[in-house]
């Protein structure tokens, strides 16, 4: 048996995200979750920018401190996926976190990204936002 893979969400170039659109989307509890994770990169002080890229046509929200970019972040149906991207230099510090042995071994597995090695959260309930925190954290310690 196939498991259906998800659709993402914001696909319209003429709907700009907001927090009405957000609770329109998502399931109520998929939205606390979001709301959860918004908070937690307000806390670590990082920056939120909402913006329609149309080689993948969608609205990706792409978070950052200062220049550098911390997290990607995307909706989907029931998921909040959110992309983290390391190098081969500052890789080995991620597998030194407190975070779920699955995350790990995920990330040992990953294919490249041209020179950049991806951390992909499929977060679907707010217990996930430990691991997410940890990591958002950690890349916005990097130089």
């Amino acid at each position: 048996m196939q498991t259906e893979t998800p659709k993402q969400l914001l696909k319209d170039p003429e709907q700009t995200p907001s927090a009405d659109l957000f609770k329109a989307i998502m399931s109520a509890q998929l939205y606390q979750t979001f709301e959860e994770q918004q908070a937690i990169l307000a806390e670590l002080g990082l920056a939120t920018e909402w913006r329609f890229y149309k080689d993948g046509k969608a609205w990706l929200c792409k978070v950052t401190r200062k220049k550098k970019t911390i997290v990607w972040i995307s909706l989907w149906e029931g998921i909040i996926k959110s992309g983290f991207y390391f190098t081969e230099k500052t890789s080995p510090g991620l597998l030194e976190l407190a975070i779920d042995e699955n995350i790990k071994s995920t990330f040992l597995a990953q294919k490249p990204i041209g020179r950049l090695l991806p951390v992909i959260l499929d977060i679907q309930e707010a217990d996930q936002l430990a691991d997410f925190k940890k990591i958002a954290a950690y890349k916005s310690s990097l130089k």
